[in-house]
């Protein structure tokens, strides 16, 4: 038996953020700090991410262990009234939650998520920020792709005269 009634419940239900929520704006703090820029909730990716690094094709989902059922976490208890309701709804979620991986990693983004207790019940969230920054890093491409005069892809060429003609060119032309 739920402690309120239907209205009550609806109300406080009503009240819980979907987006900014404290462990999302202390992580987005600590990510501006570091020096990265982003978009958030970007509504023209599937699932509309919670942060977006456009530069590292790359997102966050931030999610909350009760809403997305974090296996092992305490804070992803099913409530003792409704079981079914609640069951149904969370499973509904996780499966939305991999439908949305599925199609942004197609898409060709990586996708990271990082869970509510990760932020919300650590002391420091250092070393999480520099794992985040580690593999945001390993998303810049490795490779030089240049194009020069050949349309030859992907070489360095020389493309400057040789230096001792270079100076026998001045001195002619000087003299002249």
């Amino acid at each position: 038996m739920d402690i309120w009634d239907k209205e009550k419940r609806s109300e406080v239900m009503s009240k819980i953020r979907s987006r900014d929520t404290k462990p999302e704006m202390t992580l987005r703090k600590a990510l501006f700090a570091k020096g990265f820029r982003y978009r958030v909730n970007d509504k023209k990716l599937p699932g509309k991410p919670d942060i977006v690094f456009p530069k590292y094709k790359t997102v966050i989902f931030l999610h909350g262990c009760f809403w997305h059922h974090h296996e092992g976490c305490k804070y992803a208890c099913t409530p003792k009234t409704n079981t079914k309701f609640w069951v149904d709804k969370i499973t509904s979620n996780a499966e939305r939650d991999k439908i949305n991986s599925q199609k942004l990693t197609a898409l060709g983004w990586k996708v990271l998520i990082i869970w509510e207790c990760e932020i919300r019940h650590a002391k420091d969230i250092t070393p999480l920020i520099d794992r985040i920054t580690t593999t945001l890093l390993e998303q810049i491409p490795q490779k030089l792709s240049m194009k020069f005069y050949g349309e030859i892809e992907n070489e360095i060429m020389l493309v400057a005269e040789n230096i001792v003609e270079y100076q026998r060119t001045l001195k002619n032309t000087k003299d002249s």
